[in-house]
């Protein structure tokens, strides 16, 4: 009795420790199977493709290997120790199966992406292990919760530049995160280049939201040809943000002969909607867009129009506009100038996404992406839903990323005394809505947290921000509610803070909530 006792605890503590194999992985798989014995990792690691094709994943991997963890990988024409194979057996265009045998380790999916994916699990794995150390011996087959994991970056209230945008990139890639939305026009600063209207960048790319006198800071457009391509290689879609008909301040700076005007709290805030010649300038501006990203969406904006569209009943154009238009008021005024750009929009070949105010101005829904952010109002979500648009949540609480992290903290924002910790980041959206909506029904395609930079001001503050949210947010949008467990998700989170801290990111340390914010030299 005392030997099956013996035996079955033994066994017990092995599976246990096979299973903290998993805890390595952040997103953690979706089901994860170990299996008897380990594997040793050569001193010398090797990787092969079983396809040309499937070749190119293997520089990224070998660069991110040895940026990360300084393990150099070596290619191989065949049978490497780390074999990628390409298989229909697996369904899914981002799902994976890694299996860690003991004769090698074989990462399979039915397309680059889903095996892509499984090289980041590996790459974790291995970080624990090193050469010349061991792998508990399992089989991963794993896949996403959500189709659209997103981060967005405002960049138009302070700019933070390239070298930032790929490390983003980057750890958004080990995480199994695939949507950059850039915010790249607003009220402070145009930050895009566009040859046709150069005054965008020289004029309206002058000053931010703490200095409206700095220097002109934007992106080239061989920038960003070099970051969308950079994203495309870790499979992340780039979905450029142009804000309109509102937020268009840095605009009309530039060519005033299309400005709205404003109010007196944000001036020369909109576009002007009466003028024929606003629709032919914004939409030889999308169509330059249009070839610098290839991601299927435009974002527009539409937001928050009301704050600054007072003037519009001043302008004759306008006036016009609404007499042969027949529209009774400038909510209608709005709407119209949205279709008019929607049609745009449609006809380069791309899809709308906008904020949720977007819902009320009726766009087609076979067009049209939805961001849900205001949390406090939730009917309109069901209302989004009701209509047959497919949506990404994004609600301020918890996905906001300039709302602040613990309660002590006092740069940044609260909504009526609630804020964002990384708990409450970790447990969205299950139980979330409490019923009101579901979020397995397939037009919700996904969540994405937003980093807004009014009080972001400087790189080391954005990452404080940032990190180690990016993390929660990451098993939040991929790993299912079932697999999901916070104080498992905290133990695996010692191996992600400890690659931050070797990368010099200035993160928030959850484990020292009592540790002072952080905001960088420019303070």
């Amino acid at each position: 009795k005392n030997n099956t006792m013996r035996l079955f605890f033994t066994s017990l503590a092995t599976l246990l420790l096979l299973w903290c194999n998993a805890q390595q992985i952040t997103p953690f798989p979706n089901r994860y199977q170990p299996q008897p014995g380990q594997l040793a990792v050569p001193a010398k690691l090797t990787i092969s493709a079983a396809e040309k094709e499937l070749a190119a994943l293997i520089p990224v991997f070998a660069r991110s290997a040895k940026d990360f963890y300084g393990i150099t990988v070596k290619e191989k024409s065949k049978n490497g120790f780390v074999r990628i194979v390409r298989t229909k057996q697996i369904s899914g265009a981002e799902a994976y199966k890694l299996t860690i045998g003991k004769n090698g380790v074989v990462i399979e999916g039915g397309s680059d992406q889903g095996c892509f994916y499984g090289l980041q699990s590996l790459l974790q794995l291995l970080n624990e292990a090193q050469p010349g150390g061991t792998l508990n011996c399992a089989v991963i087959e794993d896949q996403p919760r959500f189709g659209w994991r997103g981060v967005m970056l405002d960049e138009s209230r302070h700019f933070f530049g390239k070298e930032q945008v790929k490390q983003i990139l980057d750890l958004m890639a080990l995480q199994k995160l695939n949507k950059f939305h850039w915010h790249l026009t607003d009220v402070p600063g145009w930050r895009i280049e566009i040859k046709q209207y150069p005054r965008l960048t020289t004029t309206g790319g002058i000053g931010n939201h703490t200095d409206p006198a700095a220097p002109a800071r934007f992106y080239t457009q061989e920038e960003i040809a070099e970051i969308v391509e950079y994203a495309r290689q870790r499979f992340i879609e780039v979905i450029p943000e142009i804000d309109m008909p509102g937020h268009a301040t840095a605009a009309v700076k530039a060519y005033p002969e299309f400005n709205g005007g404003g109010s007196e709290r944000y001036p020369d805030f909109t576009f002007n909607p009466g003028k024929e010649g606003t629709y032919s300038f914004l939409t030889n501006i999308l169509r330059e867009v249009t070839r610098l990203f290839p991601s299927d969406y435009i974002h527009i904006g539409g937001d928050e129009v009301h704050f600054g569209n007072e003037h519009w009943s001043a302008l004759p154009e306008v006036q016009q506009l609404m007499n042969t238009q027949k529209l009774k008021n400038l909510v209608e005024v709005e709407h119209y100038f949205l279709h008019r750009m929607a049609d745009s929009i449609q006809t380069i070949g791309k899809k709308v996404v906008g904020w949720d105010e977007v819902v009320t101005a009726g766009l087609p829904n076979s067009n049209t992406l939805v961001m849900w952010w205001r949390h406090d109002q939730k009917p309109l979500l069901n209302k989004a839903i009701t209509q047959n648009y497919e949506v990404v949540l994004c609600p301020r609480i918890p996905l906001y990323f300039d709302f602040v992290q613990n309660k002590t903290h006092t740069h940044g924002r609260k909504w009526q005394g609630s804020y964002a910790p990384i708990e409450a980041v970790y447990d969205f959206p299950d139980n979330y809505f409490a019923g009101e909506i579901s979020v397995t029904d397939p037009l919700v395609k996904g969540i994405q947290a937003n980093v807004w930079s009014e009080t972001i001001h400087t790189p080391e503050r954005m990452q404080f921000m940032l990190y180690p949210r990016l993390s929660a947010l990451a098993e939040a949008a991929w790993t299912e509610s079932h697999a999901k467990n916070r104080e498992r998700f905290f133990e695996q989170m010692n191996s992600m803070l400890k690659l931050y801290q070797q990368k010099g990111i200035n993160f928030f340390d959850y484990r020292n909530p009592d540790s002072p914010e952080t905001f960088g030299p420019e303070k």
